[in-house]
Order: structure tokens, then C-alpha cells, then sequence
């Protein structure tokens, strides 16, 4: 998939390797796609942004 450089910026970010594990957990979990998308999920950023 690319990415929409109007719209989206890529960042680079490191977590600590047990936090990763957890958001690998919670992306399989929950059958989600890609780690992106888990960790938008996790932190609630698609609900606020859809409620708005």
C-alpha cells in the first residue's frame, strides 16, 4: 500500500520490546491488519477522529 504523502507523514518511533509484544498480542487479537493500525486502535486515535 503507499502512502498518501498529502494526507499522512511516516514517522519513525521505538518502543520498548515488551510493549511491542503487547501491541503484536493485540493486533492478532484482534485480527488486525498491520501494526500501524493496532497501535491507532490502542490508543483510541480512529474513534476520536471518526467522532468528530
Amino acid at each position: 500500500m503507499d502512502i498518501d504523502k498529502k494526507k499522512n507523514t511516516q514517522v519513525l518511533v521505538t518502543f520498548p520490546n515488551e510493549l511491542l509484544e503487547k501491541v503484536k498480542d493485540f493486533q492478532f487479537a484482534n485480527r488486525i491488519q498491520n501494526r500501524s493500525e493496532a497501535i491507532r486502535e490502542l490508543r483510541g486515535l480512529e474513534k476520536n477522529e471518526k467522532s468528530h
